[in-house]
């Protein structure tokens, strides 16, 4: 599968032709924006090439039509995967070095996409109420709070690794406790047991001193 910034040699083999067979491409982007490539043809007209630069991901589509003696359309749709993430430009509170030394190994793949996932979940269903120090980013700015939300994220992104990104057998949290580390989970029946979040979470969250957080309470209760 290509992948942004990818130039391949888009290739129509054409059967039957002849000297009055011809060929052009039209390349639409995602967007729907449309080039037409200069082509070549070869071996009598049989086989016709064409670069093609793929600028952005998601689906494009290579529409061939030839005219003449073999005439016809004939449409491809290829995939383009964006390119790799790196962590500039993306939401995280923690670094694919903190999660390789979090982990005591390389981390995955796929680790960047992991950790600004479970960032937002860290502030949607963590953070709704907690009052501390942010720059202009909206980042916490004392370093004790920054290692404590860097763990929890790690702590859920190793999780992840265990279990499995989709796993909820429990269902969604409906309560901490920070000074004793208690966790309630209720969805349905109330179910109890593994969760969709990393007990390690929590552990972070608690190690926070109170005078580098707070806890604002929300109505309608508890606000985890």
């Amino acid at each position: 599968m290509p992948t942004v910034g990818d130039s391949i040699t888009a290739r129509l083999a054409v059967d039957p032709s002849d000297l009055s067979t011809a060929a052009t491409l039209v390349v639409t982007d995602p967007e729907g924006a449309v080039t037409t490539p200069v082509v070549t043809g070869a071996d009598d007209n049989a086989v016709w090439t064409a670069p093609v630069t793929y600028t952005m991901a998601g689906l494009w589509r290579l529409s061939w039509t030839v005219t003449g003696t073999g005439a016809g359309v004939e449409h491809e749709l290829v995939p383009v995967a964006p390119a790799p993430a790196l962590m500039a430009g993306v939401r995280s509170y923690a670094t694919t070095t903190q999660l390789a030394n979090k982990l005591g190994a390389a981390p995955p793949l796929d680790a960047v996409e992991l950790l600004e996932r479970a960032t937002r979940l860290l502030d949607s269903d963590f953070l709704l109420s907690a009052v501390y120090d942010v720059d202009s980013d909206g980042m916490p700015t004392d370093p004790v709070v920054a290692a404590a939300f860097a763990d929890a994220v790690c702590s859920q992104v190793e999780f992840w690794g265990e279990v499995g990104v989709e796993t909820d057998i429990s269902g969604p949290l409906q309560g901490v406790v920070i000074g004793s580390v208690q966790l309630q989970y209720g969805a349905g029946d109330n179910r109890s047991g593994p969760s969709y979040y990393a007990p390690g979470i929590a552990r972070a969250l608690a190690s926070i001193p109170a005078d580098k957080i707070r806890w604002a309470a929300l109505s309608g209760g508890c606000p985890w």
